[in-house]
């Protein structure tokens, strides 16, 4: 293969990662844990908390403090599976990059 087919070959990967990274930034994943659910975007941005008040009483911060930490860890690593997924295709071979 010559040179200048490798560079196109290269741009058109490249592009494609580009495009792969924009879907997955705009999509959106939602975490739960048993009272709160946290939506969040592929950016790792997080876009809303839901809190059922129902099911807690005043002296159940702590526990909220936790079940949120979990939610919002549980959004991330769909992102991060979902990135790796899909940027995947185009790492094979390089470790490290997502």
């Amino acid at each position: 293969m010559n040179m200048q087919a490798m560079m196109k070959q290269a741009q058109k990967l490249q592009k494609d990662m580009m495009n792969t990274q924009k879907q997955i930034e705009e999509m959106e994943f939602v975490g739960k844990s048993s009272i709160v659910t946290v939506k969040m975007n592929g950016k790792k941005q997080v876009l809303s908390i839901e809190i059922d008040s129902e099911s807690m009483d005043k002296e159940e911060i702590e526990m909220l403090q936790d079940m949120m930490m979990i939610a919002i860890n549980d959004a991330m690593k769909q992102v991060d599976k979902v990135t790796e997924e899909k940027m995947g295709v185009y790492t094979k071979g390089l470790p490290g990059l997502f």
